[in-house]
């Protein structure tokens, strides 16, 4: 028996009224001042077949501000067990414009940009900025090109190792719009049809 589909209204934003898969990550940025900004993101990820990674923002936010001034950006897939540290980065400003809670998560010198990333996270991109698409409603998409990248070794794909072995061995730690989150830790292959190409 099919389910009737429930009709939305698209007059309003209609993403809270289901649930939609996100990868989890953490952007890192400088602030005028020197010091490292850190905010969780899920709208983000590649953006392109190359070396484009994006994320969604607001020029209001400290994290598009840092960006647009410095030019680059970090990006940090924080594992499960990172998801305390996850969400002290999304802790508001004090009434200084302070972040106190960052002091709480470790974090490693970017290699080729300026910024820090989350020290122990899965993968680690440095970006220099490329483009800002504004107006998507009161948001931005932010784009960076990947001048740095690495990856935890147990989450590396390699050819003598079996995919879902890897998946098991490094989980990945997804966000589930609008309020929940997810350890994937077992997966399937795609059954792609016969001949099929990117």
């Amino acid at each position: 028996m099919s389910e009737t589909p429930v009709a939305l209204d698209c007059t309003v934003p209609i993403w809270d009224r289901f649930y939609l898969v996100h990868p989890l990550v953490i952007v890192g940025t400088v602030e005028p001042d020197g010091t490292i900004d850190l905010a969780p993101k899920h709208m983000a990820g590649p953006v392109s077949w190359e070396n484009h990674f994006g994320f969604v923002c607001c020029d209001t936010h400290a994290t598009y501000r840092n960006a647009v001034r410095s030019g680059a950006f970090t990006v940090s897939y924080p594992t499960p067990d990172q998801l305390v540290e996850t969400s002290l980065t999304a802790a508001p400003r004090q009434s200084d414009n302070t972040k106190p809670s960052l002091g709480a998560v470790p974090t490693v010198p970017a290699t080729v940009v300026e910024g820090a990333l989350v020290r122990g996270a899965r993968i680690h991109l440095e970006c220099e900025l490329e483009r800002i698409v504004d107006d998507l409603g009161a948001n931005s998409l932010i784009i960076g090109h990947v001048v740095a990248a690495s990856v935890a070794e147990q989450a590396l794909r390699v050819m003598d190792r079996e995919d879902e072995h890897v998946i098991a061995d490094a989980p990945v730690l997804a966000y589930l719009q609008p309020n929940r989150f997810c350890v994937i830790d077992e997966s399937m292959s795609f059954p792609f049809h016969a001949g099929w190409s990117r």
